[in-house]
């Protein structure tokens, strides 16, 4: 782990208020990386987000000092492949490793299950393909709108691992 971060596993009972609140932040900071929107979500019930948090996927959290910074999640979609969501990190704490550590507590839950990471990213957000890049995602082609009647485009990469063999198209 990066030094001064903690990544932990969501519960739906303990975190769901601290998954709401970041969620909605990212919502608001970041909305052109997201295929849902603040309003939205803003008006999700308790259920709602305690569901997120449970079922055949996995949400995680991180902290310095504490204090609640990023968040990611991921579920299964494509055969042996889980998917990255909702993945922001504090515009604070960017460029501090907090993203690679939510990136390898969704890998290390991935690998315990069998799976490969894959995710979206808006062809438009260099710095967050940048980093996905450095992590050792690849860039499928495969691209698709953001979001029903949005014009912005996001494109798959699949997480590359030399022992894992090719990535998934």
């Amino acid at each position: 782990m990066t030094a001064g971060v903690a990544v932990r596993v969501a519960d739906a009972d303990r975190d769901w208020t601290t998954w709401r609140d970041l969620r909605l932040r990212a919502l608001r900071d970041s909305p052109s990386a997201f295929a849902s929107t603040y309003e939205r979500e803003v008006g999700f019930a308790e259920t709602q987000w305690r569901q997120r948090l449970g079922g055949d996927g996995v949400a995680v959290l991180a902290t310095v000092s504490g204090d609640p910074v990023g968040m990611a999640g991921g579920f299964r979609d494509l055969p042996g492949l889980l998917h990255v969501v909702a993945m922001w990190v504090d515009p604070g704490h960017r460029r501090r490793g907090v993203g690679w550590a939510l990136l390898r507590g969704l890998e290390e839950w991935a690998d315990a299950h069998g799976l490969r990471l894959h995710l979206d990213v808006n062809t438009s957000n260099t710095a967050a393909r940048t980093s996905y890049e450095r992590y050792g995602f690849v860039a499928s082609g495969e691209t698709r709108p953001l979001r029903e009647g949005s014009r912005e485009v996001v494109e798959r990469m699949v997480l590359f691992r030399p022992a894992q063999g090719q990535p998934a198209t």
